[in-house]
């Protein structure tokens, strides 16, 4: 079985992955063998193209994409000897050798016929998986010799990667004009509260989490501890690692925390927010000012 996925200089969709593994389900379940040839730049230990020897195989099944282009046309030569099948696809030109090389096509949509859901939608179900918003800041210049944000995002993001869960990059600056930012404070807080944990360097993110009532694993990017080591006690949040500190031991395990007992004690605090349980420095700010307050 061949894709979009499967060309050295193709991608792999989310969508193509799925009807993927539509098609797989439903060759397993008819007790048929097959093998799957990926992209060498997104599965490198799989099966590609360049160990292919096309006599091994008596069919060639086509999944998901446009039925178009130099790259399916070479599949028909190669393999030239199999059945070849398209199913799942666009068909842009019906008159285009990409498309009459097949010896069957089951479109999604093409011209002349109604169209069919895409693979994907009956695609096996899926399980769960934890969604992460990363807040990392590269600034804070004021600590100079004490900084360690480049290596503390580093290592941060390389670790992320390693991790099954969906990541989404977020950012605490605010803008009215750029759609891949929040315009006010309320709508960060609605994606932050629709999270299962933030990973973090910057003390907005900290405190932002917790007001959401979602866990925080907290890295404070200078060196000694700064602000959002500060941040941490005053909160009462446990889930921090000083960047002398860092390691994947002390993150997986502040990580598990805060997928079980973290979700709890997030909650308990973002409520003490809520509740002014607290105080915070404009509790003293009228006095400051020598002023007494109205009423």
């Amino acid at each position: 079985m061949t894709g979009w996925f499967s060309f050295q200089d193709g991608e792999a969709t989310a969508g193509d992955v799925l009807a993927l593994r539509r098609v797989e389900e439903v060759l397993r379940g008819a007790g048929l063998d097959h093998d799957v040839v990926w992209s060498p730049g997104f599965r490198a230990d799989a099966l590609h193209f360049a160990d292919v020897d096309p006599a091994d195989w008596s069919h060639l099944v086509f999944v998901c994409g446009p039925a178009h282009g130099p790259q399916v046309e070479e599949l028909h030569r190669r393999f030239a000897h199999c059945v070849r099948i398209a199913v799942g696809v666009s068909v842009v030109d019906p008159g285009s050798p990409a498309v009459t090389g097949f010896d069957r096509v089951l479109a999604r949509d093409a011209a002349g016929t109604g169209p069919t859901p895409d693979l994907a939608a009956r695609a096996p179900a899926l399980p769960a998986r934890p969604v992460v918003g990363v807040v990392l800041t590269h600034g804070q210049h004021e600590y100079g010799s004490l900084r360690r944000h480049d290596r503390v995002a580093a290592s941060v993001t390389h670790w992320l990667a390693g991790k099954d869960c969906a990541l989404l990059e977020l950012e605490t600056r605010l803008d009215a004009h750029d759609w891949r930012l929040c315009g006010t404070p309320a709508q960060l807080e609605a994606v932050l509260s629709r999270l299962d944990l933030v990973v973090t360097d910057r003390l907005h993110g900290l405190v932002l989490a917790l007001r959401a009532g979602t866990p925080a694993l907290a890295v404070d990017p200078v060196a000694g501890g700064a602000k959002v080591t500060a941040q941490a006690r005053a909160c009462g949040w446990p889930a921090l690692v000083a960047a002398e500190r860092l390691g994947t031991g002390v993150l997986e395990r502040w990580w598990r925390w805060c997928l079980a007992d973290g979700r709890e004690a997030a909650r308990r605090i973002g409520a003490g927010f809520r509740a002014g349980a607290r105080p915070d420095g404009a509790d003293g700010l009228v006095a400051a000012l020598g002023l007494r307050a109205a009423g």
